[in-house]
């Protein structure tokens, strides 16, 4: 896979962070790239970067639209936009539902319409932008842990039940990454998140290594193979741990 060209990819939430640097990482292979964002500006700024094409809108509709950009084929697609709410059961239901919606039913909306194509000509590949937390957890958000379980759950589903068919699916699982959305995160993001933090570009790197590699987990946080070892292994103790962080959590916003 180290040359690309005449691949044709999409990536979702692409118009910065995460996104983008999947984007620009594809395009440097040769790829030809559909940049999507709700934000039509920095789709198209991308896309101008990328030599690709802008297909702004939301990501649960957008493969009708890409694959016309892209001449009637969508060989890989990266399903990469996601929203992190806070709170828990208090939060309202519109919250919840927008988490879910975004972060797991944009996945199954892009997979309904993308598998009779790959299926048909046994080849296709599904770029899943996770999470850690959907291998372990987030504190201070019940939305985004519970979706990206969802979304985790999900990704394996496809890979099981369509590997032998060509289909192959990779799971993007970090935890902290300098994007808007770590800079707009919550007192619980900056406790658990930030003094790890990677750059967007480290995870795209990730992605092709496990692209390259024929794997499903991509880590570019490699401690959270270990962190989810040990959650299997004695869950008491991990939840334990985390309640910890909770603790230290409340205690600080307690001070603010």
């Amino acid at each position: 896979m180290a040359d690309m060209r005449g691949t044709t990819v999409v990536v979702t939430g692409a118009g910065g962070g995460i996104g983008a640097a999947l984007a620009r990482a594809f395009a440097a292979r040769g790829a030809r790239v559909a940049v999507n964002d709700l934000d039509a500006d920095r789709a198209r700024t991308v896309a101008e970067e990328v030599g690709g094409v802008a297909v702004p809108g939301d990501a649960s509709q957008i493969v009708p639209a890409a694959r016309r950009a892209l001449g009637g084929t969508i060989d890989v697609f990266c399903a990469n936009a996601g929203i992190a709410p806070s709170g828990g059961p208090e939060a309202a239901d519109d919250v919840w539902e927008a988490a879910w919606d975004v972060n797991v039913m944009a996945h199954v909306r892009a997979a309904r319409e993308l598998l009779p194509e790959w299926l048909e000509r046994g080849r296709g590949r599904f770029v899943a932008t996770v999470s850690a937390a959907g291998m372990l957890t987030m504190v201070g958000s019940a939305p985004y842990s519970v979706s990206k379980h969802a979304a985790l759950a999900f990704a394996e589903w496809l890979s099981v039940t369509y590997r032998h068919r060509g289909i192959d699916v990779h799971a993007v699982c970090p935890q902290g990454v300098r994007t808007d959305m770590l800079a707009s995160a919550s007192t619980a993001g900056e406790l658990v998140l930030e003094p790890t933090a990677i750059e967007p570009e480290d995870v795209a790197r990730a992605v092709l290594e496990a692209v390259d590699a024929g794997r499903f987990l991509v880590l570019p946080h490699p401690e959270v193979g270990r962190y989810a070892v040990a959650r299997a292994s004695d869950t008491d103790k991990w939840i334990a741990g985390m309640n910890h962080v909770q603790r230290k959590l409340e205690t600080i916003q307690r001070d603010q």
